[in-house]
C-alpha cells in the first residue's frame, strides 16, 4: 500500500484533467499551507510534489496517481501569494470549475496552518465543499512548531470553525518534520483500496 506515486498531470484547464475514473482525494488550503510538503512526506519521497518558501508555487491543479488505485488532487493554494490578481483570479475560478465539475471527488482534506485561526478564505472553501457535498477533514499543518498546549488550544479551537467534527476523528494534526499524523493519513486512505 503507497509503493506507488507518479505524477500523472498537471492541468492548467478542465481539458487537461485525467479521463480515467478512479476516486480522487483532493488536498486544499492556503498558499503556504504545506500542501506539497505533506504529500512529499507522507509518500517519502522528497522528489515527487514541487515545494517552495515562496506562497502560491503550486498554480495548478496536479493529479498524482497512488498505486494505479486513485489520485491525490493537489489543488492551487488560494490567498497570499507574488502573483498578479489576474492570476489568483484564475487560480480561484480554476479551483471552483474543477470542484464543480468533477463526478469523481471522494474525499476533500483541508489543510489550515495550525499556528493560526482558520481566516474568511478558508470559511469560504468550507463552505464550497459542503455545497458541493463532499465529505472532508481538517489537517492541521506544521504541528510541531507548537508545543502539546498549544496544539490542544489549536484542536479545540476548530470547533467552532468546524462544529460537526469530532476531534480525534476528523481533525489530524500533521508534522513534516516528524511525521506526526501519517498514521493518521494513511488509515483514511486505506478505504481507497
Amino acid at each position: 500500500m503507497f509503493n506507488k506515486q507518479t505524477l500523472i498531470t498537471t492541468a492548467f484547464s478542465l481539458k487537461d484533467l485525467p479521463k480515467r475514473n478512479l476516486p480522487e482525494v483532493i488536498l486544499c488550503g492556503r498558499s503556504n499551507v504545506g500542501k506539497s510538503s505533506l504529500i512529499n512526506s507522507f509518500f517519502n519521497n522528497s522528489k515527487l510534489a514541487k515545494t517552495s518558501s515562496t506562497p502560491g508555487k503550486t498554480r495548478s491543479i496536479n493529479y498524482y496517481l497512488i498505486d494505479d488505485n486513485f489520485y491525490i488532487v493537489d489543488l492551487p493554494g488560494y490567498g497570499y501569494a507574488k502573483t498578479s490578481l489576474k492570476e489568483r483570479a484564475y487560480w480561484g475560478n480554476l479551483m471552483f470549475d474543477y470542484l464543480a465539475a468533477s463526478k469523481n471527488i471522494s474525499f476533500a482534506f483541508q489543510l489550515i496552518d495550525s499556528r493560526h485561526k482558520p481566516t474568511s478564505l478558508d470559511v469560504e472553501l468550507k463552505k464550497l465543499l459542503e455545497f458541493h457535498s463532499i465529505n472532508y477533514k481538517i489537517i492541521l499543518t506544521k504541528a510541531d512548531k507548537l508545543n502539546q498546549s498549544e496544539l490542544a488550544k489549536a484542536k479545540n479551537g476548530i470547533k467552532d470553525y468546524a462544529p460537526q467534527l469530532s476531534i480525534n476523528e476528523d481533525i489530524v494534526l500533521y508534522s513534516t518534520l516528524k511525521s506526526t499524523g501519517s498514521k493518521e493519513l494513511a488509515n483514511i486512505l486505506k478505504m481507497f483500496y
